[in-house]
Order: C-alpha cells, then structure tokens, then sequence
C-alpha cells in the first residue's frame, strides 16, 4: 500500500515537470526560474531513487522518479540556454 501511495505522490509532483519544461522552453527567458530550486528538487530525486537501492525496495515507483530526474534536468539545461539567450538579448 505504501507504494501505491508513494507512486500517486510521484505522479502528481511529475504532472507539473512537463508544462515546467514547455513554457521554459517557449519563454525563452530565465527570468522567473530560480536553478537553485531546481538543483534542490534534483538532490530530492536523487536521494529518491538512492533511497529505491539503499533499502531493497526497488519497484515500479523508481520509473517515476526517474521520470521526474530527467524533466528536472531538462528544465535546468533549459534554463541555461535561456540564460544565454537573455545574455544575447542584452547585448542589443
């Protein structure tokens, strides 16, 4: 039961990591993205999914927070391209 209810909590964090990453990506802009949030949520996953191995308790769940990881990374990677780009911005 506790990882059915550790699955739903996932699935409801990950519902927001992909409308994050779009509008990153249509924003073309930094500005309103703190990357110290998103390397925090990024330590979250990772002590997940080390918590996952650590214990032996290696289940379906791990496949969302491993979904999760890779659309907090893509956010970040996004974030540095929008910083750049509102680096280019300024310059003209």
């Amino acid at each position: 039961m506790q990882q059915i209810f550790e699955f739903i909590m996932m699935l409801c964090f990950g519902v927001s990591w992909p409308l994050s990453v779009y509008k990153s990506y249509k924003a073309r802009t930094a500005t309103g993205k703190s990357f110290m949030f998103l390397v925090a949520i990024e330590i979250g996953y990772i002590s997940g999914i080390m918590g996952k191995f650590v214990t032996g308790n290696v289940n379906y769940v791990l496949i969302m927070y491993l979904i999760n990881f890779v659309m907090v990374t893509a956010d970040i990677a996004l974030y540095f391209r929008n910083r750049r780009l509102d680096k280019l911005t300024a310059k003209n």
